[in-house]
């Protein structure tokens, strides 16, 4: 199995790679190394003068459920401060980040490779406020799961720009955390500690490292490969698998019957398969009610085309219960653009709207 070398590996064996005086790290459970020893441990032992720590969404120690955080406190391994940034933007991180005296801010955090999840906004606002006081960014990158060679979904719409989408990247983006930093175009000092060994074509589990769940509904590669479609389902009153163990992979709703998963099997979407299943949800939408619907099973994943799948799905929902499927405005957010939500509330086929598979272009760093 090929081995990848992430940037925060790579910055644990040469220090210097970081520059600074004062380095803050925003980090999650995902920043750790290939043998599991979390980043702020070694870079600390490498003799890295790391003086604070940011935490994102869900929290520095990954306990908060969606749209949570942590609040600040003192992080027991390391002794060193934990700044929350979550829901700050503009002058109020700006404070944040400047009391924390940093001069430089070390991003450390696994992305998955969509772009409603909240990571890499964190770090483009972060990266703004940074280009705002003055300091250094450094990005210590790290693969994308779903590998590099593909794009699904159209662009986001710049009016429609919220925490879940601040650039008009597509809904699958196909690059990693590090050629994001570059493609946003802050007027930043900006270096981005590449990884060595990881090619666009390579998914997570062909890269020899170990899945740390980033966030708590992101427990499996399996739920990352699906999350581009169904975490639309975010945008409705169907549950998107939230208090299942498996979720996103798991879809339904108290109002769904048979007719669901085998609408869906009708369609022979490429790489897919659908299960018709009854779940109950132990928290968030539907909790402790009895609800059905389908669990995906990706058989091909270079096939697979999860954003498609996706709008098949609500497509398919519309058409059997119109009555009872809900439509909430965060669905505009989700996708980028009010135009999905028009489709499905007159009725109409939304499959359009998402292009044929693209590639990633402009400036890239790996091959």
């Amino acid at each position: 199995m090929r081995s990848v070398r992430t940037g925060a590996e790579r910055l644990v064996a040469e220090p210097a790679l970081a520059g600074g005086a004062r380095l803050g790290l925003i980090t999650n459970p995902t920043g750790v190394l290939s043998d599991l020893t979390p980043t702020p441990v070694a870079l600390l032992a490498a003799g890295v003068n790391l003086t604070a720590m940011f935490g994102p969404e869900h929290g520095l120690r990954g306990t908060a459920q969606a749209d949570g955080s942590e609040s600040d406190t003192v992080d027991e391994r390391t002794g060193l401060p934990v700044y929350d940034t979550h829901k700050l933007s503009g002058a109020g991180l700006d404070r944040v980040v400047a009391a924390s005296g940093v001069d430089t801010l070390v991003f450390d955090i696994a992305d998955v490779g969509t772009r409603c999840y909240t990571y890499v906004w964190t770090m483009y606002d972060l990266m703004e406020s940074t280009t705002r006081l003055g300091l250094r960014f450094v990005v210590l990158d790290r693969p994308n799961p779903l590998g590099g060679s593909v794009t699904e979904g159209p662009p986001l719409d710049p009016a429609f720009a919220s925490f879940v989408g601040r650039y008009p990247l597509p809904v699958r983006h196909g690059r990693t955390a590090g050629e994001l930093a570059q493609l946003f175009g802050f007027d930043v000092d900006l270096t981005v500690v590449e990884m060595a060994g990881w090619r666009r074509e390579l998914a997570f589990d062909a890269t020899g490292l170990p899945w740390v769940m980033p966030s708590v509904n992101m427990p499996t590669l399996d739920t990352a490969l699906v999350y581009p479609g169904t975490s639309l389902f975010e945008g409705t009153n169907f549950s998107e698998g939230r208090g299942t163990t498996r979720p996103f992979e798991l879809v339904g709703a108290p109002y769904a019957d048979a007719r669901f998963a085998a609408a869906l099997a009708a369609l022979g979407l490429p790489g897919v398969r659908f299960r018709d299943v009854w779940f109950t949800p132990a928290f968030h939408k539907h909790a402790g009610v009895p609800v059905r619907g389908v669990q995906l099973h990706v058989h091909d994943r270079d096939a697979f085309r999860p954003v498609l799948t996706g709008l098949s799905m609500l497509y398919a929902a519309r058409t059997l219960y119109p009555d009872d499927l809900r439509l909430e405005p965060f669905l505009d957010d989700l996708w980028g653009s009010g135009a999905l939500r028009r489709r499905l509330e007159t009725g109409e086929d939304p499959r359009d709207l998402c292009p044929p598979p693209g590639r990633p272009q402009g400036r890239l760093l790996y091959a």
